[in-house]
């Protein structure tokens, strides 16, 4: 199966890519997701090895601050089971879950993020998820073309 790419979004101050990089290992469960097609992504086509750009939203600037990569698929949101957890749903059933989760590890912060406003004077960008009127997904696909110009601008 062949590599995949994709974006995942965080407040800072919620979870930044320097709290990935103090993690223990670097790793990290990338739980909490609410949102159906997110949902979708981290329970079937996530897969270990995967890259992932980080990007800082609600931050100034936005901007994508580093890459991490997959070391677990999709695998049950232990948060959607923890009735102390913000992200506790008490219709998820453990035989049936409804929320899934996937494990990431921190490989690189960038030195000079890429900020949303020069992810949108790129015309080789134009196509992206991210930049697309009304995204909002918290997870995002990004193409092989799309990852290589980024990785060249960073």
């Amino acid at each position: 199966m062949a590599k995949k790419y994709w974006l995942f979004k965080s407040e800072p101050s919620s979870f930044s890519i320097a709290d990935l990089e103090k993690a223990t290992n670097r790793t990290t469960c990338w739980d909490g997701v609410r949102n159906y097609q997110a949902r979708n992504f981290l329970s079937k086509q996530i897969a270990v090895g995967d890259q992932v750009f980080f990007y800082h939203s609600n931050a100034d600037p936005a901007a994508i601050v580093g890459i991490a990569q997959i070391t677990k698929a999709g695998y049950p949101d232990p948060s959607a089971f923890n009735s102390k957890s913000p992200y506790f749903d008490e219709k998820s059933d453990p035989i049936n879950p409804t929320w899934y989760c996937v494990d990431i590890k921190h490989v690189k912060t960038f030195s000079k993020p890429v900020s949303l406003t020069e992810l949108k004077s790129n015309l080789k960008l134009k196509n992206m998820v991210l930049l697309q009127k009304g995204s909002r997904l918290s997870i995002q696909p990004v193409s092989e073309s799309e990852w290589k110009e980024i990785i060249k601008i960073s």
